[in-house]
């Protein structure tokens, strides 16, 4: 944690004396190498393209922009505040600037300056630790040097303290007194040292949103409220079917409209991945105003034919999948196969055996779908809510053939991404559309396109059997899940489909000596993609609740089962190097136990459940209390612990844990996603209810563990453990098993 922090080979720190004598400091990767600096005269009051920077001014202000999309996940928080520590600023002083994708061109080709730039994808913080603290150490390092040529006093000797060199006698100078010295100051070639962890004065300290206060007034540009001001718009009718297409089209009752302009279709491009293209065929409407063309798309007259895809329900899937693992047929992939499950069979004092289902889900987003574009034979132009720019102007670039930095793509802040925003068929529908009608256009998506138009998380089916020896060990765990892999025609190998499915890590692989995860793949026309939490949180649900039947069927407090089940503080190696630490997964899970009163679990007329996961270097507890009258079932209290070593901005984590906590309950709850006839049957929040605010707990109570380590991610580390501690918890003050979501349909059909 102390010592020097060295970038890789492909990252090196940048020194630039900015205009009217600002100190400007960053990374740039090594395909940059090549490209011109940032211009000087845009380093003012416009930031675009700024980067991986820390700007100090002459007046002592700081800017420090941060790279990757803000999808909800704070990284406009927590990013900045790791150089701003580094750099001792004053963060009352500091303004944070979202920045967009940074490219330029070398012997044509594209350089991507900043490096890799995704938001909501859980490793923001982890991809970026080293490298912003070492941005901001340099930072600091340059005003010493600068402030030991003013004050006559060695660099070694001073230190610094909220936007202040000061000397021993106690004289002081501000950083932005140093700016302009400190800009002309030539970098060691050494590593420059970083603070060791008892100096910082940032990191690990409270800290509201950078962006809170516009967010609540209002203030907050997300792409829906840019403009050019000729711009026209666009909303689309997609064919109901993936394959389907066009059989009868009017355009006539539409272009009657006064103010719509225009009536295209719109074709998928076959030789493309998802999320490349159009998702399905469509018809669009353009006009002059957003109204206008939701008029013009009601009054569109057409009628689409299905493909292949017209017979397939989410019901025949479910069949499907559950007559295959009930079969003896091979698996698709054996994930993984510890030991010999068949032979320890043969010292069993207990088989548990178990089946349980989870349903379609849609990302269900608070922004819907939308694209600012304005394009010309020489550049491209474009406000998207996204969290990968880098895949926006891959799908920009096919389209229009324009070099890399012809092409701006500006990020505003993201109303939601939860996946769904990693695919850019949205941004390809809108780049058609410009071009064909050779306007600036915004697309926008209505909520019932979004809806029934969506890069599905698969429909799951698990079955589960466990050995118990009778010394009440798990001595064998056979695992065998069926599913429609989120990867197919993603460009994945057909062996390595099922990773989007199922992780050969998970709990509780290691823990068990005699482990078998088979994988069997479902076919499907659905379109399918990243999901937030996947595949951890289909599986943890399942997992942990059969645990919990475990315990059940052994007449045992769960929680003992848990801890027998992990064992002695250790590390337990992972397939593919790194190892889970038990005694920090042991802890998330005493603490949640503490926190909830487990020792009460029996007496109390409520009823308690309780879960544990390990997700990429962090671990996750949840306890649920719950009470019912009747079909009546309330959440009392939901507890979460969390270990993700060193925490940046606890307020801001335990934002994150509390919004994942409330995000996976609602998607428990109520949640699902049906196909009947090829046609997805949700197209509103009516059919697709989020969980109202009398379903879900009035407070989540969130324990963050202190950590010494690198930081893990955390935007949906809370995900996987809500749901089965919940369904835990229902059955033990309702004393029925729901193995099926969403629960309350479930458990009003089993009680």
């Amino acid at each position: 944690m102390s010592g020097q922090v060295r970038l890789s080979r492909r990252r090196f720190l940048q020194v630039l004396a900015g205009t009217a004598g600002a100190l400007i400091v960053g990374i740039r990767t090594a395909e940059a190498a090549n490209a011109p600096p940032v211009p000087l005269d845009m380093l003012g009051d416009n930031l675009y393209g700024l980067g991986l920077y820390v700007r100090i001014d002459q007046d002592g202000g700081v800017l420090i922009g941060a790279r990757d999309p803000d999808t909800g996940t704070g990284v406009n928080t927590s990013l900045p505040r790791i150089i701003a520590d580094e750099l001792d600023a004053d963060w009352q002083r500091v303004r944070v600037v979202p920045l967009d994708l940074g490219v330029n061109v070398n012997n044509g080709q594209p350089q991507w300056i900043y490096g890799q730039q995704v938001g909501g994808t859980g490793n923001s913080i982890p991809r970026a630790w080293r490298d912003l603290r070492a941005a901001g150490a340099l930072a600091r390092w340059l005003l010493m040097q600068a402030a030991a040529q003013q004050l006559g006093v060695p660099a070694e000797r001073l230190h610094t303290e909220k936007g202040t060199v000061i000397a021993p006698d106690g004289r002081r100078l501000g950083y932005g007194q140093l700016a302009a010295a400190a800009a002309k100051v030539a970098p060691q070639q050494a590593p420059i040292a970083v603070k060791t962890p008892d100096r910082y004065t940032l990191i690990g300290q409270p800290a509201g949103d950078a962006d809170a206060r516009n967010i609540v007034t209002g203030q907050t540009p997300y792409s829906l409220d840019q403009h050019f001001g000729d711009a026209v718009v666009a909303v689309l009718a997609h064919s109901p079917w993936p394959d389907g297409h066009l059989d009868q089209l009017d355009k006539a009752p539409a272009l009657a409209i006064k103010g719509v302009i225009d009536v295209i279709e719109l074709k998928p491009d076959p030789k493309l991945p998802p999320g490349q293209t159009v998702i399905a065929p469509a018809v669009a409407v353009i006009a002059e105003t957003t109204w206008l063309a939701l008029q013009g798309r009601r009054a569109l007259k057409l009628n689409w034919k299905p493909g292949a895809s017209g017979s397939e329900s989410t019901a025949a899937l479910e069949q499907e999948a559950t007559t295959l693992l009930n079969s003896d047929s091979a698996p698709t992939t054996r994930v993984r196969d510890d030991g010999d499950v068949d032979k320890a069979g043969r010292k069993a004092a207990r088989r548990v055996e178990a089946t349980y289902y989870q349903p379609w889900l849609a990302h269900a987003t608070s922004e819907p779908m939308n694209c600012l574009v304005r394009l010309d034979k020489t550049s491209a132009t474009l406000y998207v809510p996204t969290q990968s720019p880098l895949q926006a102007w891959t799908v920009v670039q096919r389209l229009t053939g324009l070099q890399g930095d012809q092409i701006d793509i500006r990020v505003s802040r993201v109303g939601g991404g939860y996946g769904r925003r990693l695919d850019h068929d949205y941004v390809a529908e809108a780049v058609l559309l410009a071009q064909a009608i050779n306007k600036p256009l915004r697309l926008f998506w209505p909520r019932d396109e979004d809806l029934t138009h969506d890069y599905y998380r698969s429909g799951t089916v698990h079955k589960f059997n466990a050995i118990v020896d009778a010394k009440r060990h798990i001595i064998a765990w056979n695992q065998r899940l069926a599913s429609a892999s989120a990867l197919t025609g993603r460009g994945t190998s057909s062996d390595h489909l099922w990773t989007s499915e199922v992780g050969v890590n998970q709990f509780p692989a290691g823990f068990v000596p005699n482990y078998r995860s088979d994988w069997f793949s479902l076919t499907s026309s659905m379109p399918r993609g990243p999901h937030r939490g996947m595949p951890d949180v289909t599986n943890a649900f399942a997992a942990d609740s059969f645990i919990d039947e475990i315990a059940h069927s052994l007449k045992e407090d769960p929680l003992d089962t848990r801890l027998r089940l992990i064992g002695e503080p250790r590390l337990v190696p992972l397939q593919g190097g790194g190892a889970i630490d038990t005694a920090r997964l042991v802890n998330v899970l005493k603490l949640v136990a503490d926190r909830i009163s487990w020792k009460d679990w029996l007496r109390t007329v409520n009823g308690l459940g309780i879960a544990c996961w390990y997700m990429d270097g962090a671990y996750v507890a949840h306890a649920i209390e719950v009470s019912m009258q009747g079909e009546k079932l309330t959440i009392e209290r939901a507890v979460c612990a969390v270990d993700v070593g060193r925490v940046i901005n606890p307020q801001g984590l335990e934002g994150q844990v509390a919004g994942a906590t409330l995000d996976a309950l609602s998607a428990a709850l109520n949640l699902a996603i049906t196909v009947k006839d090829g046609k997805v049957q949700q197209s509103s929040w009516k059919d697709y209810p989020l969980a109202s605010m009398a379903q879900l707990p009035n407070t989540v109570e969130v324990i963050t563990v202190p950590g010494e380590g690198d930081p893990a991610g955390a935007s949906f580390l809370a995900m996987p453990t809500a749901a089965p501690a919940l369904a835990n918890a229902v059955f033990r003050v309702s004393a029925v098993r729901v193995r099926r979501l969403p629960l309350m349909k479930e458990l009003v059909r089993l009680l």
